[in-house]
């Protein structure tokens, strides 16, 4: 039976239904409802905005895009960001889901912490960050009804969710702290991770192997 959520219908295939057990056997509750939410707000913003695109591979990303954040699929020599869009390449692989199609998805996971860039990109791209900035920044909060969004917390609520958000970022960002730099995460763990030093843009330029 096809699932609805605030007017959304959920894809119900294979790949989309693989990707949900996966998700929910590597990834806390939280990080769950948290990406259900980001595919429904990113495609509520999308019929807001009338942006044509896959549903399925707007799931996908929704659903992998904080995977990096998992014990199971994090590392420590990248971006979490890239983690999960790494994973999700080759998941798409695994369905004969190659080429544009998935360049598609790994953008939209990997940038979807870089402000403004992938919002002029692809809808599949652009989308998955509406999600993102509506349910964890806030951002467009007001371009869906009451009634969407209540229908959307409803289905999955969001209990303590700033505070747990946050935890779960420092959390997967503890062991690769340098990987912040020129991001937004470095604001994280300035605020959680004792000892944490900010790379400084400028000091890198001054501190380069160029003598002038």
């Amino acid at each position: 039976m096809t699932e609805t959520i605030a007017g959304i219908r959920i894809p119900d295939s294979k790949m989309a239904k693989d990707a949900t057990d996966l998700l929910r056997e590597a990834a806390t509750e939280l990080v769950y409802d948290h990406s259900r939410r980001v595919f429904i707000f990113g495609s509520l913003r999308g019929r807001e905005q009338g942006l044509q695109y896959d549903p399925e591979l707007l799931y996908i990303g929704a659903m992998f895009h904080d995977l990096g954040l998992t014990d199971k699929y994090r590392r420590t020599d990248q971006r979490f960001e890239i983690d999960a869009a790494d994973e999700a390449r080759r998941f798409l692989s695994e369905h004969g889901i190659t080429g544009e199609a998935a360049d598609k998805v790994w953008s939209g996971i990997a940038l979807h912490t870089t402000p403004e860039i992938p919002l002029h990109m692809a809808p599949e791209i652009a989308l998955v960050t509406r999600g993102v900035e509506l349910d964890v920044l806030g951002l467009g909060y007001d371009a869906i009804t009451d009634e969407q969004r209540n229908a959307v917390v409803d289905a999955h609520p969001r209990p303590d969710f700033k505070n747990q958000i946050l935890a779960a970022f420092t959390n997967g960002l503890k062991d690769r702290p340098d990987t912040t730099f020129g991001n937004v995460k470095a604001d994280v763990l300035a605020h959680y991770l004792p000892g944490f030093q900010r790379g400084d843009f400028v000091e890198v330029i001054r501190g380069s192997a160029w003598p002038e």
